[in-house]
């Protein structure tokens, strides 16, 4: 039995409320059509399903998805695959496109105004407790364990935060705690982060996770609306002002993630650069890899497309269909083509007499005949063209492509019709 199993009383009376409207501007191409939450990731899932999973796992059955920069993907995503939450089990599902409900020239300021501009949908459901979550990270975590720490301790506001090396907090928003976990400050981006009573060494690193209680949480979004100098946001405005006039608490991941017998490690990643994202994909190619994706206790769902399974075909010398240390989606045929350390989504396909080692391939991809490929991410529906040979010359490749720090290339069907 899941802790959620054991523990669903608070959960049952909690909304999720997943904010999905980011660009993620950093990952750049990959997000040209879609929002960073509606980026795939893993072979069969996109990002957003991490959180959306975690709240289902947690018992929450009322969750609502607020979306605004190119939003189509990410809701024809949504609508296909988390609709099945049903309302005649009190059960609700809400997609909440940024729609000017509030003024006619009022699209989401804020990720509290997004919030704020849904309150009468929120209200028609009377849920005691809200949960707040980002929707662009990739982690599994049981939100039961953190209400119950927010009502037991009686906080107005629960924060969700990381603990990490403390120079390592500079891109994050940082508490500073005593040692009750209690908030003292909150901190956006820290040139010298706060360290942690009793651990100088590490920080307190806000993970964008935040339980209210409803009703509080209604005035403090009604104010801050009200407030024409306020830019509208949990991290900059609504928890320094809980922190300075109420009770704000830090929950720490680690007393709530989800691990497997597999994981060694509590597992939370940002994957907003193309280095992040790669590397996070092909880390699941390991033998043991940090995140279980495996884990029938706590599985992600998601939309799953009907596909035929996956195929490798050719047994010659030269011309072998074979993958090692790879992950290879349904509907992939993998003929006559070399795979190692690479993670292919769903309905990619490969051509005879090509190599392609750390790559991360995404849907309905087609790879040409005597192609080499090392360290990529390829976009969905590129077509490779034969004999075409990417990480081998760094000058080459920067001049046709995205090439990274790292030298990961990202490789769009633009970039291909222009070489």
């Amino acid at each position: 039995m899941t802790p959620a199993q054991r523990n669903s009383r608070l959960s049952r009376d909690t909304m999720a409320f997943v904010l999905a409207g980011g660009r993620g501007s950093r990952l750049l191409e990959l997000t040209d059509r879609r929002a960073k939450p509606g980026v795939y990731f893993g072979g069969k899932t996109r990002i957003i399903d991490f959180a959306l999973s975690n709240a289902l796992n947690s018992g929450i059955r009322r969750i609502g998805v607020a979306t605004q920069y190119k939003a189509h993907s990410l809701i024809r995503h949504l609508t296909r695959g988390w609709t099945f939450l049903r309302a005649e089990r009190n059960e609700s599902f809400d997609i909440l496109p940024a729609s000017q409900r509030v003024s006619e020239d009022a699209w989401y300021s804020g990720t509290a105004d997004a919030v704020f501009q849904n309150i009468d949908i929120v209200e028609s459901y009377a849920p005691r407790y809200m949960v707040v979550l980002a929707g662009d990270h990739i982690y599994k975590m049981d939100y039961e364990v953190m209400l119950q720490q927010h009502v037991e301790s009686g906080a107005d506001v629960t924060l969700g935060c990381l603990e990490v090396p403390r120079m390592e907090a500079t891109g994050f928003g940082v508490m500073h705690v005593d040692e009750n976990d209690i908030i003292k400050n909150f901190i956006e981006k820290p040139a010298d982060p706060p360290g942690v009573p009793g651990r100088p060494e590490l920080a307190l690193a806000s993970m964008g996770i935040y339980v209210f209680n409803t009703h509080y949480l209604f005035e403090l979004l009604k104010r801050d609306a009200a407030d024409p100098a306020s830019d509208h946001d949990f991290g900059k405005n609504l928890v320094p002002y809980v922190v300075a006039h109420g009770k704000a608490v830090a929950h720490r991941f680690s007393a709530s993630c989800v691990k497997s017998h597999e994981e060694a490690e509590a597992y939370w990643r940002d994957v907003g650069t193309v280095d992040a994202y790669w590397e996070s994909n092909i880390d699941l190619t390991a033998v043991t890899p940090a995140l279980d994706l495996y884990d029938t206790e706590w599985p992600i769902w998601t939309y799953s497309e009907l596909v035929a399974p996956a195929k490798f075909v050719h047994d010659e010398a030269t011309r072998r269909g074979h993958a090692i240390s790879s992950l290879v989606s349904g509907g992939c045929i993998v003929s006559g083509t070399e795979l190692r350390q690479s993670l292919l989504f769903t309905g990619v396909r490969t051509s005879s007499y090509s190599q392609i080692e750390e790559a991360v391939i995404l849907p309905h991809a087609r790879i040409g005949r005597h192609v080499r490929l090392k360290k990529v991410v390829i976009d969905r529906g590129v077509v490779v063209p034969e004999g075409l040979v990417v990480g081998e010359d760094a000058a080459l490749d920067a001049s046709r492509f995205r090439r990274t720090e790292r030298g990961v290339c990202l490789i769009t069907q633009a970039m291909i019709d222009a070489m």
